[in-house]
């Protein structure tokens, strides 16, 4: 069964942390236009199914996926660069934002901290939320500090454990630290995830997760405490209004730490 925005009805997060593509800005058919490309200038075709194996995947892993799956190891470099190179292009000609989420996050800004948790290169993030207008609505923006590598078995992070690197989702660090520099507890966080991979990261991390957009194969949710189909929805409307009226003077609740940024 789909988990509802019920399940979280009763609870109100103390910051929200936002994945980027797919979540905040309509960047995988980007990415999925890129893969392709990146493919085609090397005479490869995409195996079948790839698009979603590569969903949310950092794009160091992604291209050492393609070059694994077409049987071509010793292109992995070289279909990264590509990969990369064509995708920056792709966003450059046409940034567009992912249904209803320049209202969520404008609702939100100023009431309580906001920030974004993302594998793509921060230059990507950076420059896709600039031209979007939705740049100043974050106070931090956590990216990988190190290419990734096998992640082991997921495992939540304690209190305390802190990386010296920040590694790309699935592994916990970008959400923990987006968290933390929010200066709230990973359980009193929301993460807002349009993968698996990501929403695998940050429950790793200790956040509760909302899951948005098309259900992935098999309506697996992962480990998303909700999940809607668009931020647009009529239901997460009125579940941020919600907080909106528990965040408003005279509400009953100790306010000095959401302060507006």
């Amino acid at each position: 069964m789909t988990p509802t925005p019920e399940a979280l009805s009763n609870w109100l997060p103390e910051a929200v942390v936002f994945d980027c593509d797919g979540t905040l800005m309509d960047t995988e058919r980007h990415w999925q236009d890129a893969r392709n490309r990146a493919f085609r200038q090397f005479g490869l075709m995409p195996p079948p199914g790839f698009a979603e194996r590569a969903k949310g995947v950092h794009y160091v892993d992604c291209g050492r996926l393609m070059a694994e799956e077409t049987h071509k190891p010793e292109l992995a470099a070289d279909l990264t660069a590509a990969l990369l190179g064509h995708f920056l292009s792709l966003v450059a000609e046409a940034p567009l934002t992912m249904p209803g989420a320049p209202e969520f996050v404008r609702l939100l800004s100023g009431r309580l901290p906001l920030a974004v948790a993302s594998n793509c290169p921060l230059e990507v993030v950076e420059e896709s939320l600039r031209r979007a207008g939705l740049r100043r609505h974050f106070s931090h923006i956590v990216v990988p500090t190190e290419p990734p590598e096998k992640p082991d078995a997921p495992q939540r992070v304690e209190d305390g454990e802190r990386s010296e690197v920040v590694r790309p989702k699935p592994w916990p660090d970008v959400y923990a630290t987006a968290a933390r520099l929010c200066g709230v507890r990973p359980e009193a966080a929301l993460a807002v995830e349009d993968s698996l991979t990501g929403i695998e990261s940050a429950w790793r991390a200790g956040l509760r997760v909302l899951g948005v957009g098309p259900l992935p194969d098999g309506d697996n949710t992962g480990h998303a405490d909700a999940w809607v189909m668009a931020l647009d929805r009529q239901e997460v409307l009125g579940w941020v209004q919600g907080w909106l009226s528990a965040l408003s003077p005279g509400a009953g609740r100790d306010r000095e730490r959401h302060d507006p940024l």
